[in-house]
């Protein structure tokens, strides 16, 4: 078994310089977290990817760990996914599918386990894809589970053209009792 380096509330936050798409591999280090924090993330990447494909379960799920991992977002998965007006409303809360559970709960394992989505890479939103708006400061990356996620670059730098032009891109069931998946 890979051995894991635990990270306690808002233990992995930094205050690093901003790295940008592409400038993380793949996978990152491993954490271990408590049930109620794998949970969390589970029910973000549930809620937020229209309960779809392991590929846009893994981008919500990197951009919760993106977020875990800067310092201007609260320490904590939870904390992260309960901010106020960042996720959508009831995600912690709400019922999950009974059929959708071990799904949910083998992508978080895997985001946990240091899984990214590639073309996600740093970035730390996300909207519906299809949907537009007229800010300059918006530079997509993935479109992945119905969502379109990109990066905040510096609004004066995309008006002067010194960045690409983005591409438009009752008793609540919970996964995290389900064993948690070792992959080889």
């Amino acid at each position: 078994m890979a051995a894991v380096a635990a990270c306690g509330l808002g233990a992995c936050n930094t205050s690093g310089p901003v790295l940008t798409t592409g400038s993380i591999p793949g996978h990152a280090t491993p954490i271990a977290v408590s049930d109620a924090e794998r949970d969390c993330l589970g029910r973000a990447m549930y809620f937020e990817s229209n309960r779809s494909d392991e590929g846009g379960l893994i981008a919500v799920g990197t951009v919760v760990m993106n977020r875990l991992e800067n310092a201007i977002f609260p320490g904590g998965i939870c904390a992260v996914v309960g901010q106020p007006g960042q996720f959508a409303p009831g995600v912690l809360t709400k019922p999950m599918q009974d059929k959708d559970l071990q799904k949910v709960a083998d992508a978080a394992d895997a985001v946990l386990a240091g899984e990214r989505h590639p073309q996600v890479g740093k970035a730390m939103y996300f909207h519906t894809a299809g949907r537009h708006y007229p800010y300059t400061n918006m530079h997509y990356v993935a479109v992945a589970g119905g969502n379109a996620f990109y990066e905040k670059r510096d609004a004066r730098a995309a008006k002067s053209g010194t960045t690409s032009e983005p591409a438009v891109p009752t008793s609540i069931p919970t996964f995290a009792a389900a064993p948690m998946a070792i992959k080889p």
